[in-house]
C-alpha cells in the first residue's frame, strides 16, 4: 500500500513539475512568438549561396562601390501629358530627399549616391525620380518615409497627378508588410478554424480548450527555440518560413492530441481507473505518433540538401515546430488529461460495468462490441473494405491516377515578383506605369562585370542581345569595370531572366571573362537553383520516408504499399491543382519550390495517416488476423485520423489569408492533398489493399495469431 501511494504522490509530483516548466515556456515563449519578425530575412539575393554567378556578380561591384546598392523609384504619371509645373515640383522634391525623415534618420544616411535628376519619359505623360538605397537601409521605413513624402507632392503643385514608389525596394517593403499578416491575422485564424473543429468532434466545452492549449504551447516553445537561434544567426528565418512554423505546428499538435485523447477515451470504457487508462493510452499512442514526427522531421531535414538558403531554413525551423509539437502533446497534455473524467463532460466515457473494469483492452473491447455493436460510417466502410477489397482499391487508385495525369501540365517554372501579390499593392502598379511609359528595367539594369581591358567588348555584346534595350559604363578601378544593361523587361520577370541567360551565353561565346549580376541575374540563379532543389531533394525525401516505414512497420511489402499509395496521391492532387490553378484561379504559374514544399509536406505529413492506421492494424491482426485486424484498425482509428486529417487541412487552408500566390498555392496544394490521403488513401485505398493481400502485406516479417505465439 505504502509503495503504491509513493508510486502516485510522485506522478503527481512529476505532472505538477510539468505542468510549471510549460507555463514557464509559455511565458517565455509566447512573446518569442511575437517578436519573430523581428529576425527575418527576406532580401532574395541572401538566398543564393556564395558560388552562385549573381552573387560573384554582386561582391564584385561591391568591391567597386564599397556598398551594395536597391534601387528605388519614384515615379509621377499624369493622363493627358505632364503640366508645366511637375518637372519643377519633382525637382524641388527630389533636392529635398537627403534631409527627409526616416525614424529620426535623415534619408541621406541611406543613399548610395545623391539622388540624380529627374527623367522624362518620351511620350512626355511621367517623371522617373531613380534613387540608390544602400543594402542596409530599412527598407520598410524609407519606402513608407517616401510614400508620405509623395503623396504630399501631388497634393501641392502636382495635384491632379499620380505617384508611385516602386522598384526592388519597394517590393520588398510590400513583400514584408503581406508577411506581416503572419504576426496576427494567420494565426487567429488557424486557431478558431481549429476549435471550431474540436467543439463538433467533442461536443465538450472544456476538452477542446485543453486539445487547443496544447498547440499554443507547442508553439510557444518553437517560437523560443527558432527566436534565439534566428537571433545568434545559427539559421536564417524569412517570413515564408515563420508562417508555414505556426501553421504546421498548431496542427500537427492538434492531430497528436487528438490521438492521446481518442485512445484514451478508449481506455476509459475499459478501465475505471484513470491513470491506468491514461498509462495505457500514452504507451499505445507513443510509437506511432514518435513515428509520425520523425518522419515529417527526416522529410523536412531532406531540405537542408538545398542550395537555395531559403528552402534550407526550412528544413530546421519546421523540424523544431514538429519536435515543439510532439513534446507538447506528450507531455504537456497528459497534465491536463491527469485531472479526470470531467473533461470529456457531458459524455463522460466511463467502464461498460463494473466487473469488466481492468480485465484488459482486448476483453474490454469485446464486451463493448458485443453490448453496443456499431452501426456508424466506419463500419460502412469496413463493409466496403470487407466485401470488395480488390475493387475498391483499383477503383481508387484509378480515379487518383486520372487526376495524376494532368501532373505534367502543371506549370513552375517561376513567376515574377509582381505576379506573386494576390492584391494590389503599390510596388506593383509602379512596376506597370514603369513600363508603359520607359523601358521597363529602366533604373534598375543587369551589371556586367569583365576586366577593364574587356568592358568595350562586353558593351557591344550586351547591346546586340535581344532584351537590351540599351547599355551605359559603369564603375570601374582600372581593373575591373561594370557595363550596365538596361532591360525591356521588369527586371524581376521571367521574362528579363531569360534575357539574362541568353547575354551570358553571348558574353561566354565571345571568350569574355564576365559575370552578370543584378536584381534580374538573382532572379535567374533562384529559378535554377531551385529547380535543381526540387530535381535531388523530392527522391531523397521518397526514399528517407520509406525507411522510416519499414522500420515502424518492420515489413518491406507494407512500407511501399503505403509510399506507392503516398505518391499516387501526391501526384494526383499537383494534377488537380493544375486545373483548377488554370483553368478557375487563372494563377501565371508556379515557383519551383510549390511542388518541392508541396511533396515534402504531402508525403511526410499524408504518410501519417497510413501510419496511425497502419499500426493499430498490425497491433489488431497479431490478434485477429491481417483481414480482420484491418477492419478493426479501421473501425478504431476512422473517426480520429478523419478528425486530425480535417484540422490539418484547415490549418493550412488559413495561409491563403496571406496575399501572396506562393502561399495560397501551398495551401491549396496541401489542405486538398491532407484530405484526399485522409478520406481516399488512408480510407479506401490502403486499408483496401491490406485487406485484398491479407498476412502477405508483412513481408518479410509474420504476422498473425500463430506469428504472435
Amino acid at each position: 500500500m505504502l509503495s503504491v501511494r509513493r508510486a502516485r504522490w510522485l506522478t503527481r509530483a512529476a505532472l505538477a513539475v510539468l505542468a510549471l516548466l510549460w507555463l514557464a515556456v509559455a511565458g517565455v515563449g509566447g512573446p518569442a512568438v511575437g517578436n519573430l519578425s523581428s529576425v527575418q530575412t527576406n532580401d532574395p539575393a541572401t538566398f543564393l549561396p556564395a558560388d552562385a554567378e549573381s552573387t560573384r556578380a554582386a561582391e564584385a561591384v561591391r568591391g567597386l562601390e564599397d556598398t551594395g546598392t536597391v534601387p528605388a523609384f519614384v515615379l509621377l504619371e499624369r493622363d493627358g501629358g505632364l503640366a508645366p509645373a511637375d518637372v519643377p515640383a519633382a525637382q524641388e522634391f527630389l533636392a529635398g530627399l537627403p534631409d527627409l525623415d526616416v525614424d529620426g534618420t535623415p534619408l541621406e544616411r541611406y543613399l548610395a549616391a545623391p539622388p540624380a535628376a529627374v527623367v522624362p519619359s518620351e511620350d512626355g505623360t511621367s517623371l522617373l525620380l531613380p534613387l540608390q538605397l544602400v543594402e542596409s537601409a530599412p527598407e520598410d521605413a524609407v519606402v513608407e518615409a517616401l510614400r508620405e513624402d509623395a503623396a504630399a507632392l501631388v497634393d501641392g503643385p502636382a495635384g491632379g497627378a499620380q505617384v508611385f514608389v516602386t522598384g526592388p525596394a519597394a517590393l520588398a517593403a510590400d513583400l514584408g508588410a503581406a508577411f506581416g499578416a503572419i504576426d496576427g491575422i494567420l494565426l487567429v485564424v488557424a486557431l478558431v478554424a481549429v476549435l471550431v473543429i474540436l467543439v463538433l468532434v467533442y461536443r465538450s466545452p472544456v476538452l477542446p480548450f485543453a486539445v487547443l492549449l496544447t498547440s499554443v504551447f507547442a508553439l510557444a516553445l518553437a517560437g523560443l527555440v527558432v527566436y534565439e537561434l534566428a537571433e545568434a544567426g545559427v539559421l536564417t528565418l524569412n517570413g515564408q518560413s515563420q508562417g508555414i512554423l505556426s501553421i504546421l505546428v498548431v496542427g500537427a499538435a492538434t492531430d497528436y492530441g487528438l490521438l492521446l485523447v481518442a485512445r484514451y477515451r478508449e481506455e476509459l470504457r475499459q478501465h475505471a481507473s484513470t491513470g491506468t487508462a491514461l498509462r495505457r493510452a500514452w504507451r499505445a499512442v507513443l510509437e506511432p505518433v514518435a513515428a509520425s514526427a520523425a518522419t515529417v522531421a527526416i522529410g523536412l531535414l531532406c531540405l537542408l540538401l538545398s542550395s537555395l538558403n531559403s528552402n534550407r531554413s526550412l528544413g530546421p525551423v519546421a523540424a523544431i515546430g514538429i519536435g515543439a509539437a510532439l513534446l507538447s502533446a506528450l507531455t504537456f497534455l497528459p497534465v491536463l488529461l491527469a485531472t479526470g473524467r470531467w473533461l470529456f463532460w457531458p459524455r463522460v466515457p466511463r467502464p461498460a460495468a463494473p466487473e469488466h473494469a481492468g480485465t484488459g483492452h482486448a476483453a474490454g473491447a469485446e464486451h463493448a462490441a458485443h453490448r453496443a455493436p456499431r452501426r456508424g460510417v466506419w463500419d460502412r466502410v469496413s463493409g466496403v473494405v470487407e466485401r470488395r477489397a480488390r475493387r475498391t482499391w483499383i477503383v481508387t487508385a484509378a480515379v487518383l491516377a486520372a487526376f495524376a495525369a494532368f501532373f505534367p501540365t502543371f506549370e513552375a517554372d517561376g513567376v515574377s515578383q509582381a505576379d506573386t501579390f494576390l492584391a494590389e499593392v503599390e510596388s506593383v502598379d509602379g512596376f506597370a506605369v514603369l513600363a508603359e511609359h520607359f523601358d521597363a528595367g529602366a533604373g534598375d539594369p543587369a551589371q556586367v562585370v569583365v576586366p577593364a581591358a574587356q568592358a568595350a567588348r562586353a558593351a557591344e555584346v550586351a547591346a546586340a542581345t535581344d532584351g537590351v534595350a540599351s547599355v551605359a559604363p559603369g564603375p570601374e578601378d582600372g581593373t575591373t569595370a561594370v557595363v550596365q544593361a538596361t532591360l525591356t523587361d521588369a527586371p524581376d520577370s521571367t521574362a528579363a531572366a531569360g534575357t539574362v541567360r541568353e547575354l551570358r551565353t553571348a558574353l561566354s561565346d565571345a571568350g569574355l571573362d564576365a559575370l552578370v549580376g543584378g536584381t534580374t541575374a538573382t532572379t535567374a540563379d533562384t529559378l535554377e537553383a531551385a529547380t535543381a532543389d526540387r530535381n535531388l531533394i523530392v527522391p531523397v525525401v521518397a526514399v528517407a520516408v520509406w525507411v522510416v516505414l519499414v522500420l515502424l512497420l518492420r515489413s518491406v511489402l507494407a512500407a511501399t504499399v503505403v509510399m506507392a499509395c503516398t505518391v499516387l496521391s501526391y501526384a494526383a492532387t499537383v494534377g488537380l491543382a493544375a486545373l483548377v490553378f488554370e483553368h478557375v484561379l487563372g494563377f501565371p504559374g508556379a515557383d519551383p519550390v510549390v511542388p518541392l514544399y508541396a511533396f515534402v509536406f504531402l508525403v511526410a505529413l499524408g504518410v501519417d495517416y497510413s501510419i496511425f492506421l497502419m499500426t493499430r492494424v498490425r497491433e489488431e491482426s497479431l490478434v485477429h488476423g491481417t483481414r480482420t485486424g484491418t477492419l478493426r484498425g479501421l473501425r478504431a482509428t476512422g473517426g480520429v485520423i478523419t478528425s486530425a486529417g480535417v484540422v490539418l487541412a484547415t490549418t493550412f487552408a488559413a495561409l491563403a489569408v496571406v496575399p501572396l500566390l506562393f502561399l495560397a498555392q501551398l495551401a491549396f496544394l496541401v489542405a486538398v492533398g491532407v484530405l484526399i490521403d485522409t478520406l481516399l488513401v488512408r480510407s479506401f485505398l490502403v486499408p483496401a489493399i491490406a485487406h485484398d493481400v491479407g498476412d502477405r502485406v508483412w513481408w518479410p516479417a509474420r504476422v498473425g495469431p500463430a506469428a504472435a505465439r
